[in-house]
């Protein structure tokens, strides 16, 4: 559905663009020539607009509806399609979260020896700079002696760079029987760095294998 703003824009455009007159550009736009010359009479909204942020970025997952209820609270007489119109206005609709991935079967434990490199766990985890520069930091840890192996920090880390480091950390340490991690971006199929991780560690002599669950397996050859 187009808007009358839009439909007026669309007005403007074509007479100051082709020189057109109103009744043409009206004509072609499907607008309505009142319509267009149509001037808002309602008073300016600025203080009321100001509250609505500021209560939008106190209460972050708070919709209009919720929103409302505290501005009344506030003795704000407006109505509830107008707190509605000004806050799409505005562009404080919340974001919705993406539902999680259900399981699907049954989660098996995955059987390890009681010795040193039987299993490696890799993963990502993030932060940011008092300046607001975000990093990350991969991990690899040995699951049966608890030892943290490789701590790499870095603002960005690509599937090759993953594929490097385990790499060097095998030519120090040894191959594992199996090294696990979580269904991260940086590991599965559907993040951009995977098919670059996967073939880095082929020629590292493993083979790649997802599991049912939420982790993946890189199992040794």
């Amino acid at each position: 559905m187009v808007t009358p703003a839009v439909k007026r824009e669309a007005v403007a455009h074509l007479k100051a663009l082709l020189g057109l007159s109103e009744r043409r550009a009206c004509r072609i736009a499907g607008a309505d020539r009142k319509m267009v010359r149509y001037q808002a009479k309602r008073a300016p909204d600025t203080v009321l607009r100001g509250r609505l942020r500021d209560l939008a970025n106190e209460r972050r997952r708070f919709g209009y509806r919720r929103l409302f209820v505290l501005l009344r609270r506030e003795g704000e007489p407006s109505g509830i399609n107008r707190i509605y119109r000004l806050y799409r206005e505005e562009g404080l609709a919340v974001r919705k979260r993406k539902a999680r991935r259900k399981a699907v079967g049954t989660r098996v434990p995955i059987l390890v020896e009681a010795r040193p490199n039987a299993r490696w766990s890799l993963d990502f985890v993030h932060d940011q700079f008092a300046s607001g520069q975000r990093f990350r930091v991969l991990n690899v840890v040995d699951d049966v002696t608890r030892e943290c192996l490789a701590a790499i920090p870095d603002t960005s880390i690509s599937g090759r760079r993953v594929a490097r480091e385990l790499t060097a950390l095998i030519e120090r340490r040894g191959k594992p029987g199996m090294i696990v991690s979580d269904n991260g971006t940086e590991l599965t199929s559907n993040g951009e760095c995977h098919e670059l991780c996967v073939s880095g560690l082929a020629h590292a002599g493993f083979r790649y294998s997802h599991a049912l669950k939420r982790s993946s397996n890189i199992m040794a050859k």
